[in-house]
């Protein structure tokens, strides 16, 4: 799927009407992640396509949606939201229904995100957002908002704008992190690396969007 236009992906995880409409207006495109479809047309939203190995959308949800639409990925060695990123071609996914559910699919989806640098996408929870940090990111934050850096491998950074400057800091999973930071103002950072998750509050979901909309570094590969 190569769209011009900033994406939402919906997941088979809790959603809510105001979550579509929210990730909607800043993403017109709308994509179902298999049984996401259901959630989607629950919620008035028929999706532009469908793509997964379809082991849990309904076959009501099946019928209501035109077959050119569906597209059945059958291998069962990646999740559907793997699936789908790998898929999409589009300048920002908003991914709505993969977290907070149950865990071992947030960090499945994490892992995803970090295993396809080249894809910017947002995960957008009911409390928080998480997204892969780019190689540079300027991102405009009320002072006080909670930033915390969580790395999925080696990596280091600088910052300005943070309360705990990561300058000079080695991250890594097994050694520090770092969470529970916080913004002083607008944040700058640059890292080394695709490892470092950014978790924000929900809040912020828009300052996100225009940052990484105007960011023009992106990590190669997928």
């Amino acid at each position: 799927m190569h769209v011009n236009e900033p994406v939402t992906l919906i997941g088979g995880a809790a959603v809510t009407k105001a979550r579509i409409n929210r990730a909607v207006a800043l993403a017109p495109g709308v994509v179902a992640a298999d049984g996401g479809a259901d959630a989607a047309l629950d919620h008035g939203v028929t999706p532009d396509a469908v793509i997964g190995d379809f082991d849990s959308i309904s076959p009501e949800a099946l019928d209501s949606i035109p077959g050119d639409r569906l597209h059945r990925i059958e291998e069962q060695e990646s999740t559907d939201f793997d699936k789908c990123l790998r898929s999409i071609r589009a300048p920002l996914v908003i991914g709505i229904g993969f977290s907070g559910d149950r865990l071992d699919h947030a960090l499945a989806a994490y892992n995803t995100l970090v295993r396809m640098p080249g894809r910017r996408c947002i995960l957008l929870g009911a409390e928080e957002l998480v997204f892969l940090a780019p190689p540079s990111l300027s991102l405009d934050l009320e002072a006080g908002t909670r930033v915390s850096l969580f790395p999925m491998g080696a990596v280091e950074g600088v910052s300005d704008g943070l309360e705990w400057p990561i300058n000079g800091l080695n991250f890594s999973p097994d050694g520090r992190v770092g969470t529970s930071n916080a913004a002083t103002g607008t944040v700058h950072m640059s890292v080394t690396a695709p490892k470092m998750l950014v978790i924000l509050p929900e809040h912020t979901l828009e300052a996100v969007v225009r940052a990484l909309l105007t960011t023009t570094g992106l990590w190669p590969g997928e």
